[in-house]
């Protein structure tokens, strides 16, 4: 077996094993699921009115077309935590010592926690999907939009769980770990997630525009709902593959440093 093809073999297995811990312990694939419906339902029903009030088109009920495609987006953010929690416990617990006593290929590790958190996220994002939709969310995307959505989903999904795999990584306790990738829970908040940046104070308005979630917050809102994206599609490509690159690069080196010790 050539030496790609073992390292194919041991991540597809690294993938299973992941993937069954998630089905024996669900605990933190349903938390990913329960954030994002609450906010979805709370900026609906409870601040709906008043923030739909302000925004041009989202009046009349309408503000969940607006706030559905941050909250959908943001869902991306609430995997992240799960993947640090999940990498950490492996890595406190002794069991990669175990690994590396084995004839296992050394990327199948991280790989697996990867993939298994990137596959996990996705189907937490297809059933917030469906929340919005039978609470009112009505996009008119064409098939072509809609695929091109999931792959900024998919994108974006997997630069943060490489970046949240690093914090698992170099985080002593899983509770440090959990902890680590809460401000990217929070960053779409200051962005176009449930307000435009344009209603924002000028300092606050320019860090809205120049953070990574916003050109990704307009390009999917402009594939579902048929807004103006302009230059925020490239923008969105630009961060989701530069974040990849630094989170995988991360993760290699703090796993070839705990190699180490």
């Amino acid at each position: 077996m050539s030496t790609l093809a073992h390292a194919v073999s041991d991540s597809t297995t690294m993938l299973r094993r992941n993937l069954k811990h998630a089905l024996r312990y669900p605990s933190m694939t349903v938390s990913v699921v329960v954030m994002p419906v609450m906010m979805l339902l709370l900026f609906t029903y409870a601040f709906g009115g008043a923030l739909g009030a302000g925004i041009a088109g989202a009046g009349d009920g309408q503000y969940i077309d607006y706030v559905a495609p941050g909250i959908i987006l943001m869902t991306a953010t609430a995997g992240a935590v799960a993947t640090a929690v999940s990498v950490c416990v492996d890595m406190t617990e002794g069991i990669v010592n175990r690994f590396r006593t084995m004839s296992i290929s050394r990327a199948a590790f991280l790989t697996g926690h990867v993939l298994g958190s990137v596959l996990q996220t996705l189907a937490a994002i297809a059933l917030v999907i469906g929340v919005a939709l039978a609470i009112g969310f009505r996009p008119d995307a064409s098939a072509v939009e809609w695929l091109a959505a999931i792959g900024l989903l998919t994108l974006l999904t997997l630069a943060l769980t490489w970046l949240s795999a690093g914090m698992g990584l170099v985080a002593r306790t899983p509770e440090s770990a959990s902890n680590a990738p809460l401000p990217l829970t929070f960053l779409p908040f200051l962005g176009s997630a449930v307000v435009p940046t344009d209603s924002m104070p000028t300092g606050l308005r320019w860090f809205a525009e120049y953070q990574p979630f916003t050109p990704a917050i307009e390009t999917l809102r402009g594939l579902l709902m048929g807004t103006a994206i302009g230059n925020s599609g490239y923008v969105a490509l630009t961060w989701c593959v530069g974040l990849t690159l630094v989170g995988y690069l991360w993760a290699r080196a703090a796993f070839g440093r705990t190699a180490k010790r």
